[in-house]
């Protein structure tokens, strides 16, 4: 028979476990609670500060136990313990089953703003999060079509109840105005709307609430600071200067609502050539990850210029929902690092191991 292992020695053991949002091994970030080992068993107790999707709690108790079977750990059984609800305070009277909420911000149009929130969602989703999409561009609104809306919301005991697209809970303008009618509204009746779309939708819980902004700063974003706490805001920008610059704005703005910035994603990044493979920066490249690092703001990451993701938004089907696609990847990329920095704002969503 031979040397037992010690509970000592599993825990040396699981320094080499990393939970991969943190960049840190799961001893030191504190999630090992407790470790036993008889004769012919072993348990391990983890305890994470954020409620993880069932597919990142899976991988990461694989990766303990085979982290304590290599050194000789006896039947090893793994439990994971997560945070039933999010920390007192955090959540909106509006929308109490709601654990955070992103705001989807550029400076200006034509960035591909509501392109990104759409596949951003879904993108989410994809990783096991309950996921909200709130479209609040009332002058242009989009989302129904981004996401095939086929459904329309009904009214359930008093409360819209938003279709599911895809998985994701939606509602928006669109679904209440006729195509061909401008909509020319004031400041009061944005607001009004802001509140509805929050308050009478019953969003039910949700991990990440995901709103697609206006362009630029104007009543729609004041109305959201001043009605809900807001987690923080994503900002899309394409990589030229003047897109940057206008950014900008939009970061002053928020930051002046004292509403934290998640980062900034780069759209439109680069075009790689179908036919001959060679790779142009139409617009430029790697602008937004500069302006971040000035602005000390983190870079969610970059999405590629590509005819595919227009083609399939046209169609309603998201380019996020295709498997082993390098643009799904691009997108599930910045979700996932989406998620980092919401869990380091301190809400309890799953996190992307």
């Amino acid at each position: 028979m031979g040397k037992r292992v010690s509970p000592q020695e599993v825990l040396e053991a699981l320094r080499g476990v990393e939970d991969a949002a943190q960049r840190k091994d799961i001893v030191s970030l504190g999630y090992v609670k407790n470790v036993e080992v008889s004769s012919d068993h072993t348990v391990i107790v983890i305890e994470l500060k954020t409620s993880g999707s069932p597919k990142a709690n899976s991988q990461l108790a694989a990766a303990v136990r085979k982290a304590a079977e290599a050194i000789g750990a006896p039947k090893v059984e793994v439990e994971i313990a997560t945070p039933s609800a999010a920390p007192p305070g955090s959540q909106s009277k509006l929308i109490p089953g709601v654990k955070a909420t992103i705001a989807v911000a550029s400076g200006k149009g034509g960035v591909g703003k509501s392109t990104v929130a759409a596949n951003l969602a879904v993108a989410l989703h994809r990783q096991g999060a309950k996921v909200g999409l709130m479209d609040t561009d009332v002058y242009g609104p989009s989302v129904p079509a981004l996401m095939g809306g086929k459904q329309e919301p009904r009214i359930v005991e008093g409360k819209l109840e938003p279709p599911v697209e895809w998985g994701i809970k939606i509602i928006s303008m669109g679904y209440f105005l006729p195509q061909d009618e401008a909509v020319i509204w004031r400041g009061p009746m944005l607001h009004k709307t802001v509140q509805q779309f929050l308050g009478d939708v019953n969003w039910g819980e949700l991990d990440y609430l995901v709103m697609d902004l206006p362009p630029g700063t104007g009543d729609i974003q004041l109305s959201l600071s001043q009605t809900i706490p807001l987690t923080g805001a994503v900002i899309v920008s394409t990589p030229q200067d003047l897109a940057l610059d206008v950014a900008w704005k939009a970061i002053a703005m928020f930051r002046k609502l004292n509403i934290p910035i998640l980062g900034i994603v780069e759209n439109m990044s680069y075009y790689v050539c179908p036919h001959c493979g060679v790779r142009e920066d139409i617009f430029g490249h790697g602008g937004a990850k500069e302006a971040a690092d000035r602005l000390e703001i983190p870079f969610l990451g970059e999405i590629p210029l590509d005819p595919k993701i227009r083609i399939q938004s046209d169609a309603g089907r998201p380019v996020a929902l295709d498997l082993n696609s390098p643009l799904a990847d691009a997108y599930l990329a910045v979700a996932k690092a989406l998620a980092e920095q919401v869990s380091q704002a301190g809400e309890h969503v799953p996190q992307i191991i």
